[in-house]
């Protein structure tokens, strides 16, 4: 597990390109057979890739939970929530079996005790991109198909930022503690995402880039609106972006991609927005 401590916004905007992605990128995230963690001190967020080849991943596999957690199994105080980007796949949650296609998600609660993934086939893995965040309270396991998911249009062709928001892990879906979790599609010919951008001050997030084609790249701007920076982003990748930063990209082609928010609420709208002429 990799540990990422927290970083002021007053260092931040002195970082160096390598120092900002040491800090902030996530990459490897899927390399079939083996599992990558990352666990941020922002708001304890743990942000993982599981791509099972031959054989089933558990979710604590390889960790020393006692050590890393402080707790007796993964989830004692911790909630969970996975969208499959890969091929068929399946998640057992304390014996029950779920069927994941591509791009169905998965919420299960504080107090479940195992998680199993599993591919259908192993030339075309399936590919669980997971978070985690504490919790202080049980709520039930839910698969979600994408049908399911609450949608909500946003933006414009004339903008370049046309794009249908998919709410999985979201109070309009289902019950957690703090985590929010969903998926955002941008239309054919759209590269701009959250543009006009804002911040969060009350959650943190986390951006997963995906469906990107080899050669193409998404520009991930962060940092205080007054002093941007930015992070390259390829095909898989993934960005902490803490409360004060923004959270914004422009890709080389139209793309999708997983945003997971934790913090002091859930409200979808709580978002402090910046005028376009406050962004330097």
């Amino acid at each position: 597990m990799i540990v990422r401590e927290p970083a002021h916004s007053e260092d931040a905007k002195h970082y160096t390109t390598s120092r900002l992605r040491d800090e902030f990128l996530i990459t490897d995230l899927f390399i079939p057979g083996e599992i990558m963690r990352v666990y941020s001190h922002i708001d304890r967020i743990i942000t993982m890739g599981y791509c099972p080849a031959q054989t089933p991943q558990k979710l604590e596999e390889g960790v020393d939970v006692m050590g890393m957690l402080g707790s007796n199994y993964f989830l004692e105080g911790r909630e969970l929530g996975v969208i499959n980007v890969g091929g068929p796949g399946k998640i057992t949650i304390d014996g029950t079996v779920y069927n994941m296609k591509t791009e169905d998600g998965l919420y299960t609660g504080k107090g479940t005790k195992t998680v199993v993934f599993e591919s259908n086939d192993p030339k075309n893995p399936a590919k669980f991109y997971t978070l985690s965040a504490p919790a202080h309270k049980e709520y039930p396991t839910k698969h979600i198909d994408i049908e399911l998911a609450k949608q909500v249009p946003m933006g414009d062709s004339s903008a370049a930022n046309k794009r249908i928001i998919f709410q999985f892990l979201h109070p309009a879906v289902l019950d957690t503690c703090q985590l929010a979790m969903g998926l955002t599609k941008m239309e054919a010919g759209n590269v701009w995402n959250t543009m006009p951008c804002h911040t969060h001050e009350r959650r943190m997030e986390v951006y997963f880039y995906f469906n990107l084609p080899e050669d193409g790249v998404v520009f991930h701007l962060m940092g205080k609106p007054s002093e941007t920076r930015h992070i390259v982003v390829r095909n898989e990748e993934a960005v902490i972006s803490p409360s004060w930063s923004i959270h914004s990209g422009c890709g080389t082609t139209s793309y999708n991609f997983i945003w997971g928010m934790v913090g002091e609420n859930k409200t979808f709208t709580d978002m402090d927005a910046v005028n376009m002429k406050d962004i330097k």
